[in-house]
């Protein structure tokens, strides 16, 4: 088995992770966000907050990205009970697997039923426009085409099954209450369903790779999201996603575009008022 593939954290370090945070917070959360680059103001529309560094939780690990703090923050959303991840961890930074989703073990651990994941990505639907919203209906997951899966080892039986189905990933329940929230906050004319596709990055995709991911059916590319709902679904949480399409990606040779990850930031700071008012309206759905 590679290093890359090594289980690194057990059930007995998410719980006791889950336990020190449990001690020290008034309420169990039901509902947990996972903020993606420039989305961490999701977090400010918390109240009764109680927030904690991720260098200061025990065996959590650190986000080293621009446009991600690193912390969670916990209180009340439109009277759901949620906590919120502001900053999360990819491939790109060095880290397994493992570690890139010990925190969704650990919100299943401490009472979370339902995840709410963010992103910023690349457009490859023709269609999309920079600043449209997509709500994800299914994901590709290159790396587990190559063997990188958060469920490789072995299986811990408190967690999930061995085999945990794929084709359910995305609650259609929740997709149905998100499509109602933007229609009432006015965010429907800017909204998609797509496949989201997954890379490991940190090089955007070149032309070659984009016109291949066209073909195999994926509308937006990024390099996360997908191991924390391959993880999540494996704890039997129900899952929902949402990728801000940043940056339209090059297919086009003469093209003189370039992919950044400045753009990227500015995007989100343009539509982060629409975004955290949907998922916010959603969240009181629920």
């Amino acid at each position: 088995m590679s290093a890359s593939n090594e289980c690194r954290y057990n059930y007995d370090q998410s719980k006791e992770t889950a336990d020190w945070l449990l001690s020290r917070i008034p309420q169990k959360p039901t509902v947990a966000i996972i903020c993606g680059s420039g989305l961490g103001g999701l977090a400010d529309l918390v109240e009764n907050r109680s927030v904690f560094p991720y260098k200061d939780i025990p065996y959590f690990p650190k986000s080293t990205v621009q446009g991600h703090v690193g912390q969670l923050v916990f209180g009340e959303l439109r009277g759901k009970q949620i906590v919120c991840m502001q900053g999360r961890f990819h491939f790109y930074e060095g880290y397994n697997s493992s570690t890139v989703t010990y925190p969704v073990r650990m919100f299943f651990l401490l009472g979370v039923e339902i995840l709410i994941v963010t992103n910023a990505a690349g457009g490859l639907n023709p269609d999309y426009n920079v600043g449209d919203i997509m709500m994800i209906k299914d994901h590709i997951n290159m790396p587990g085409f190559a063997g990188e899966n958060p469920l490789c080892g072995p299986n811990d039986e408190r967690f999930g099954v061995r085999f945990p189905c794929m084709s359910d990933a995305y609650d259609k329940d929740i997709t149905r209450l998100a499509q109602e929230a933007a229609e009432e906050q006015g965010c429907a004319s800017f909204l998609r369903h797509g496949v989201y596709c997954m890379l490991a990055g940190p090089t955007f995709e070149t032309i070659a790779e984009c016109r291949a991911l066209q073909i195999l059916g994926a509308d937006a590319v990024g390099m996360s999201t997908v191991p924390e709902v391959v993880v999540a679904r494996h704890c039997g949480l129900r899952v929902f996603g949402l990728s801000l399409i940043t940056n339209k990606v090059v297919t086009n040779y003469d093209s003189k575009e370039r992919a950044n990850h400045e753009e990227v930031l500015q995007t989100t700071r343009m539509r982060t008022e629409d975004l955290q008012r949907m998922v916010s309206h959603l969240v009181g759905k629920l």
